[in-house]
């Protein structure tokens, strides 16, 4: 059900404290349970993302269920050669430091999504992007930022992977099953893990001492 937008809305000073607190809790979850999701509560995310606010009504993100258990494997396989590859960069001390985090969880999390912004999408038709195209790609990040805190706020884990080759990501796109529809243009990507339950390692304040890319 769509919420009631007819008139402004009037917010009490103990929605704002909760909401406040939404905020500050940790989100960037890489501690995952297996258990699946409920029935219907990624595509009810996914719809929510339509109230983030894109540019010139473009609605450009895409969104991606990677249900192949060939193709998961895939991009679990380039992390793990982008992970060792990062931390061969670090000195001898950071990298002991580096190899103790764990910056991902992409092989607990139920749901992995590959999330796109579509750069030939016609809505809007160009209004408010034609000096500043990039414009589609921060829409898709408030989208994202969206999805992120309506997860949160249903008790549901979400973090993102930035260790990964896009190339791979991009490959790994075709024949997958769209929670929207079709992707148009897969040159910029996020990748995601969802997972159904919070943890008590998962809820530690350790967690904003990662500074670290992103798993959805």
């Amino acid at each position: 059900m769509s919420p009631d937008v007819s008139s402004s809305p009037s917010f009490d000073r103990a929605f704002c404290d909760d909401l406040e607190r939404l905020f500050a809790w940790p989100r960037d979850v890489r501690r995952f349970s297996s258990c699946p999701l409920p029935s219907g509560a990624l595509e009810q995310l996914v719809a929510l993302t339509a109230y983030a606010p894109p540019v010139g009504y473009s609605q450009p993100s895409r969104f991606v269920s990677v249900c192949d258990t060939a193709r998961r494997t895939a991009v679990i396989d380039d992390y793990e050669r982008a992970n060792a590859e990062a931390e061969a960069t670090y000195p001898n001390a950071r990298r002991a430091t580096y190899t103790a985090l764990k910056l991902a969880g992409l092989r607990e999390a139920p749901v992995h999504l590959a999330i796109f912004v579509d750069t030939a999408t016609t809505r809007g038709e160009g209004l408010g992007r034609r000096s500043m195209p990039e414009m589609l790609a921060y829409s898709t990040v408030l989208a994202v930022h969206t999805f992120w805190f309506a997860a949160r706020a249903r008790g549901i884990g979400v973090g993102w992977v930035s260790i990964v080759d896009p190339g791979v990501v991009a490959r790994a796109r075709a024949s997958l099953r769209s929670c929207r529809h079709a992707i148009a243009d897969s040159r910029r990507y996020r990748r995601c893990c969802v997972r159904g339950h919070l943890d008590f390692e998962s809820r530690s304040s350790k967690l904003r001492g990662f500074p670290v890319t992103i798993l959805l």
